[in-house]
């Protein structure tokens, strides 16, 4: 397909972001077009629009970011043969060798030679976007497309909840952003007994009760330690899914873990973090996990069946739908934390 589409685009190493017409996206024998129908705003994608410490090494701008979408396939290459036009399609977002030790092994989620689409690619803020056909998950024909956008970082959430056992356990979510609210309900689900979930603004900890969190704790109107302490009869909880990336929220975490507990990480810190190894990791006997990307594509599975089954309802956490011409106040609201998933329309 030939012509310009509309895209936004990071144009420059600063603040902010520009709509632009660009071409459409000439796809290879092994690509799809896609015309995206829905794309939503991740916390990447803020990092690369307020332009942090992370971002000014990471990417390199002209470029369109984003990669969080759903749309539907309108041509496909050559060799392409699983994918028609027509099908409604997302993504998962990294895209892998598939010939390093990692990705040999059944590991293409820490697959050493990783891009991200929206990061080291161009993305989907965009009317168009071309990606490798492997890489396409298709979606129920039922499936709106908004939620059908969130299943990336849906994932994510999946992956670091289900990363262990979680069921009659007691479950602390720390960071309500968009994937800790999902991470709430997931925990839910998935049988934990209570989850605990922690955050700053009071906003974004009434959607994580939306979504199954049984405790709230606002961590600056309170000591979380000291709640946690009560609620768990000084026992501390089981589980620790770490998605701040704030230094104290994650000390926090580390001391409100039980002894042999586990702490899955998401969260990127922009900086060095300090923790106690010896009392907090080592005396305890915890296990602490990275979590990145999504099993794949084991986790899509997961996403899929949760979201058809109901157990798992992302609606309450969709708070805002803009066209992409107003992506400044998705973002906007992105920054101030005055939203859940901010979805925009191309």
């Amino acid at each position: 397909m030939n012509g310009k589409m509309k895209a936004l685009v990071k144009h420059h190493r600063g603040f902010g972001a520009r709509l632009q017409e660009v071409d459409i996206p000439q796809i290879k024998e092994d690509e799809v077009l896609i015309k995206v129908k829905a794309t939503s705003i991740c916390g990447t994608d803020v990092h690369i629009y307020t332009w942090d410490e992370w971002s000014q090494s990471r990417v390199h701008p002209p470029y369109v970011f984003g990669h969080e979408f759903s749309g539907e396939v309108v041509e496909t290459g050559a060799r392409v043969k699983e994918i028609k036009p027509g099908d409604l399609v997302s993504a998962e977002t990294h895209i892998v060798c598939g010939t390093c030790q990692q990705c040999l092994t059944g590991q293409s989620h820490i697959c050493k030679n990783t891009q991200i689409i929206g990061v080291d690619t161009q993305g989907c803020f965009a009317e168009y976007v071309a990606l490798p056909a492997e890489n396409i998950w298709k979606n129920p024909k039922d499936m709106p497309f908004d939620v059908a956008s969130v299943q990336e970082p849906m994932g994510n959430a999946v992956h670091t909840v289900l990363a262990g056992d979680v069921a009659g356990k007691t479950v602390a979510v720390i960071g309500c952003g968009p994937i800790g609210i999902m991470a709430a309900g997931v925990a839910k689900a998935a049988g934990a007994a209570r989850v605990i979930a922690l955050d700053l603004n009071d906003y974004r900890l009434g959607l994580a009760a939306k979504m199954g969190a049984d405790h709230l704790i606002n961590s600056s109107k309170e000591d979380p330690l000291e709640v946690v302490d009560k609620l768990t009869g000084g026992n501390g909880v089981d589980v620790v899914c770490e998605m701040s990336g704030h230094p104290i929220a994650m000390n926090q975490g580390f001391k409100m873990v039980t002894n042999g507990g586990r702490v899955s990480i998401l969260s990127l810190p922009v900086k060095p973090v300090e923790i106690d190894i010896t009392n907090d990791v080592v005396f305890k006997g915890i296990t602490v996990q990275g979590i990145t990307g999504r099993l794949m594509f084991k986790t899509w599975q997961q996403v899929s069946n949760l979201l058809a089954s109901g157990r798992v309802d992302v609606k309450p956490m969709i708070t805002h739908h803009f066209p992409l011409e107003d992506f400044e106040k998705g973002f906007d609201l992105m920054i101030k934390g005055e939203c859940g998933k901010v979805v925009l329309h191309p």
